[in-house]
C-alpha cells in the first residue's frame, strides 16, 4: 500500500511518502474516511521511529500488528509539495486561501474547491475557462474563440473588466489581465463568495468569487512533452521540465511553455499563441522562497464577439456555433508579462513573517466590431473600433502568522498588510465606421481602416489595507471559529481623453469584516457557516444627475453560508446554502443619482467528486439560485432577476476505467444551464441548454516512458446555443462540435 500525507504550514506543504503492508489493529477504523485514518496512522508511525532502520523496531514493539516490507520517504525538497488529491485524484485536499493561507478543505468555513493538474490535462483544457467547465457554481460569460475570458459565480460577474481578476498564488496583480493560459498552472481553486477580507478588494469589484491560480513549482524530476490538435486545423507543443538540486533538494527549477498555431472552429478564425514560464524556489529549514516569471501572448484573426441586443426585439434562436460575424480582417493582438516573489521566514517554530511583491503588464491592441442585433431574422450591425490598451499592475504585501495557545484555545493569527496600484493608458481614435452582416449568412464587406495614435493615461487606482484574522481552535480543533476584519483604501482617477485632466478622483475607505465555523462531530463530517463581505468601488454620479459628480462609499456586498462537508470512503460532498446582496446606484426619475437598487442571490450549491467504486470517478454537481432585484427606484424592476442569473446550473463528468483493456478510460461531461434573463425587465432571454462531451484516454509505456493518448469531442451533438450573458447585457454564443487528440510523453 502506498500512503501519501500533506501537513499545512506557511505557504508551503511538507509530505512523506511511505510503501508498507498494514494487518491487524494498524488498520484503519471502520467507519473513518482513509485519508484522515491513514494520516493519523503516519503521523504516530514516524514520531514514534527513526525512519532509517525502523521496520524491525515497529513490528516488534506492535507485536506483530504490523508488517513492513519496505519504509521508504520521497520528499520532494522541505514543505514543498501540494495538498495530495482526494481519491479519483481531480480535486485536492486543501488549497490557499489568501490571508489564512494553507487550509485544509474541511478546516476552512468557505465553499472552496482546487482542480488539479491532473483534471486540467485530462479534459485538454487549454485555458482557466476550459477547466472550470465542470464546476457548478461557475459560468463563463465570454464566447469561446474571443478576446478574453470572463466568467460568473454564484450569479455575480468576474473578470469582465481591464485590471484582471484572477488571483495568482493568492495575489492579485501578477496573473495575465485577459486569459490564463494552463502551460504554468498547477491547480486552480475556486472560492464561492465574497473574498474581501482573505485577498482584499479584488481589483475589478468582483463579489461572487475567487479564481485563484496555483502556479507551477518544481517538485520532483520530470520531463514531459505533449503535442495537440484540435479542430478545425490548430497544432500545438508543450514542454514541462521540473528538477530539483542540492542536499536536501532544497533548489527547484521548472519550466513550461507552449505553442499553438492554426485554425479554428469558428469561421475565418485563426489562433497563434504562445506561453513560457519559469519557477525558481528555494526551501530552506527556515527560509523558502519562490520566484514565478511568465510571458504569452496571442494574436487572433477575427475574434468572436458577444452580442448586443436592440431594444424590444427578442433573442432568435443561436446560429449553428461556428458561425462567426467578424470579418476576417478583424484581430486582436495581446501580450503578458508578469513576475512574483515570495519570501518566507519562520522566526520561531510558531511564528512566520512572509513578504511578497510582484506585478505585470498587459498589452493589447486591436481592430475589432461590437455586434447588435436588430431584428429576429438576424441582422447584425458591428461598430468597429480600434483599441490600445496599456495596463500596468503591481503588488506588495506582507505580514506576521503565529500559532500559540491561551489556555485550552489554540490560534492562529494572521497580520497583513497590502499594497495594489494600477494604471491604464489606451489611445481613443475615431471609429472608422460600422458594417452590416447576419447572425445566420455571414457577410464578408469591404475592409475598414484606421489611423493608429498613441494611449493617453486613462485610469490609475490604489488599492491598500490592513488585515487581521484569527482562527481559535478547541477540542483538539473539532471546533475552530475564524474572526477578521480589514481595512480597505480605495483611491482611483481618471483622466480626460481630449485634455488629459484628471476628472472623477475617488477616495474612500471601508472595512470589510468576517466570522466563520467549523464544527467536526466526526472526522469525516464538517458542518461550517460564515458571513463575509465583498468590496467594490462606489459609483460617481454622473453629468445628468442633479447631484453630478457625488461620490459613494465602496459597496459592501454581504454573504450569509451554511453548509456541510462529508467524506464516505473515496467520495467527497458538499452541501451549501447561501445569500449574497450587493447595493448598486441608479437615477431616479427626479434625476438623483443614488445608492438605491440591490441585487440578492439566493442559492443551494451541491458539489461531488471522488470514486463511487474502483475505477469509476465523479466530479461535478448542481446550483440552484433565486435571483431576484429587491431594491430599486424603477418600480418595474422590483421583482425581476437580475441579468445572466439562471435558475439552475448542473454539471457532471464522470469517468470509467474499461476493464476490457487495462490504461483505457471513458471520459464524458454533461453541463446544463437554465434560463437566463439579458436585460433588466426580463423581456429578453436565452433558453436554457445541454451540452454533452465525451472522450478517450489511453495509458500506456512505450519504449519504458509512460505516454497518454486523449481523445475527446465536445458538444458532440453539435447543438447551437447562447451560452452566457455579461452583466452588461452581451451574451454569447455555445461552442460548435470540437474535436480534440493529444498525446502526453514523459520522460
Amino acid at each position: 500500500m502506498q500512503l501519501f500525507c500533506g501537513s499545512s504550514s506557511g505557504g508551503g506543504i511538507g509530505s512523506v511518502q511511505i510503501d508498507m503492508k498494514i494487518s491487524g489493529s494498524a488498520m484503519p477504523k471502520p467507519g473513518l474516511p482513509v485519508r484522515a485514518s491513514l494520516c493519523a496512522f503516519s503521523a504516530t508511525l514516524v514520531a514514534g521511529c527513526t525512519l532509517m532502520g525502523a521496520a524491525p523496531a515497529l513490528a516488534q514493539q506492535a507485536g506483530g500488528d504490523v508488517v513492513l516490507d519496505t519504509v521508504t520517504v520521497q520528499a520532494d525538497g522541505p514543505r514543498s509539495a501540494l495538498p495530495p488529491p482526494f481519491p479519483g485524484g481531480q480535486v485536492a485536499q486543501g488549497a490557499q486561501l489568501g490571508l489564512l493561507g494553507n487550509t485544509d478543505l474541511f478546516s476552512t468555513p468557505f465553499s472552496l474547491i482546487s482542480y488539479t493538474s491532473e483534471a486540467i490535462r485530462d479534459r485538454q483544457a487549454v485555458t482557466a475557462a476550459d477547466a472550470l467547465i465542470l464546476d457548478p457554481s461557475v459560468r463563463v460569460t465570454s464566447p469561446p474563440g474571443g478576446l478574453l475570458d470572463s466568467y460568473y459565480i454564484r450569479g455575480f460577474p468576474i473578470n469582465e473588466g481591464t485590471a484582471g481578476e484572477i488571483a495568482f498564488a493568492g495575489v492579485y496583480g501578477v496573473a495575465p489581465s485577459f486569459r490564463i493560459f494552463n502551460d504554468y498552472v498547477e491547480r486552480i481553486e475556486v472560492l464561492k463568495g465574497p473574498g474581501a477580507l482573505l485577498y482584499g478588494m479584488s481589483p475589478n469589484g468582483g463579489v461572487g468569487g475567487v479564481i485563484n491560480i496555483v502556479p507551477k513549482v518544481a517538485q520532483g524530476d520530470l520531463t514531459r512533452l505533449s503535442t495537440g490538435y484540435a479542430s478545425d486545423a490548430s497544432g500545438n507543443l508543450h514542454a514541462d521540465v521540473s528538477r530539483r538540486y542540492g542536499e536536501g533538494q532544497e533548489f527547484g527549477v521548472r519550466f513550461s511553455g507552449g505553442l499553438a498555431a492554426g485554425d479554428t472552429p469558428l469561421e475565418n478564425q485563426s489562433d497563434r499563441f504562445k506561453v513560457g514560464a519559469l519557477a525558481l524556489d528555494y526551501q530552506g529549514e527556515r527560509y523558502r522562497a519562490w520566484l514565478n516569471v511568465l510571458a504569452q501572448n496571442e494574436n487572433i484573426t477575427a475574434p468572436s464577439r458577444p452580442y448586443f441586443m436592440a431594444s424590444g426585439v427578442a433573442v432568435p434562436p443561436a446560429p449553428d456555433g461556428s458561425t462567426n460575424v467578424t470579418q476576417p480582417w478583424e484581430w486582436s493582438r495581446s501580450q503578458d508579462t508578469s513576475v512574483l516573489l515570495r519570501n518566507e521566514y519562520d522566526l520561531t517554530d510558531n511564528i512566520m513573517i512572509f513578504a511578497n511583491a510582484g506585478g505585470g503588464n498587459s498589452q493589447v491592441e486591436r481592430f475589432f466590431g461590437l455586434p447588435t442585433i436588430l431584428n429576429p431574422i438576424g441582422t447584425t450591425s458591428s461598430a468597429i473600433q480600434y483599441y490600445d490598451l496599456d495596463v500596468n499592475r503591481y503588488t506588495l504585501e506582507g505580514g506576521v502568522r503565529a500559532k500559540f495557545q491561551t489556555g485550552f484555545v489554540n490560534h492562529t493569527l494572521t497580520v497583513q498588510g497590502s499594497y495594489y496600484n494600477e494604471t491604464q493608458d489606451r489611445a481613443f481614435p475615431k471609429s472608422p465606421g460600422s458594417v452590416l452582416s447576419n447572425l445566420y449568412a455571414p457577410v464578408t464587406r469591404p475592409q475598414l481602416y484606421y489611423v493608429p495614435t498613441t494611449p493617453t493615461p486613462l485610469s490609475d487606482s490604489t488599492l491598500s489595507g490592513v488585515s487581521v484574522a484569527d482562527t481559535l481552535g478547541v477540542l483538539e480543533d473539532r471546533i475552530q471559529v475564524t474572526l477578521g476584519a480589514r481595512l480597505q483604501k480605495v483611491e482611483s482617477n481618471n483622466y480626460s481623453a481630449t485634455t488629459g485632466a484628471r476628472t472623477n478622483p475617488y477616495d474612500e475607505t471601508a472595512v470589510s469584516p468576517m466570522a466563520g465555523i467549523v464544527v467536526k462531530p466526526l472526522s469525516n463530517v464538517s458542518f461550517y457557516a460564515n458571513y463575509i463581505e465583498g468590496l467594490s468601488r462606489g459609483d460617481q454620479a454622473p453629468a445628468t444627475a442633479a447631484n453630478a459628480g457625488q461620490i459613494f462609499a465602496p459597496y459592501q456586498a454581504k454573504q450569509a453560508e451554511i453548509g456541510v462537508k462529508a467524506e464516505f470512503g473515496k467520495l467527497v460532498t458538499t452541501l451549501a446554502l447561501f445569500q449574497i446582496s450587493k447595493p448598486s446606484a441608479e437615477l431616479s426619475p427626479t434625476l438623483v443619482y443614488s445608492v438605491s437598487g440591490e441585487q440578492r442571490v439566493r442559492g443551494i450549491e451541491l458539489e461531488v467528486f471522488g470514486e463511487v467504486t474502483p475505477g469509476v470517478r465523479v466530479v461535478g454537481g448542481v446550483t440552484l439560485m433565486d435571483g431576484e432585484i429587491v431594491q430599486s427606484v424603477t418600480a418595474a424592476s422590483l421583482g425581476n432577476t437580475p441579468i445572466g442569473v439562471p435558475g439552475v446550473q448542473a454539471n457532471i463528468g464522470g469517468e470509467w476505467d474499461l476493464p476490457w483493456i487495462k490504461g483505457l478510460t471513458a471520459t464524458g461531461a454533461l453541463i446544463y444551464t437554465g434560463k437566463q434573463y439579458v436585460n433588466l425587465a426580463n423581456t429578453q432571454w436565452l433558453p436554457d441548454w445541454t451540452r454533452v462531451d465525451l472522450g478517450l484516454r489511453y495509458v500506456t509505456t512505450i519504449a519504458d516512458h509512460r505516454t497518454t493518448f486523449r481523445a475527446s469531442v465536445q458538444n458532440v451533438a453539435d447543438t447551437s446555443y447562447w451560452s452566457g450573458v455579461a452583466s452588461f447585457g452581451t451574451f454569447s454564443l455555445g461552442a460548435p462540435r470540437t474535436f480534440l487528440v493529444s498525446m502526453d510523453v514523459d520522460f
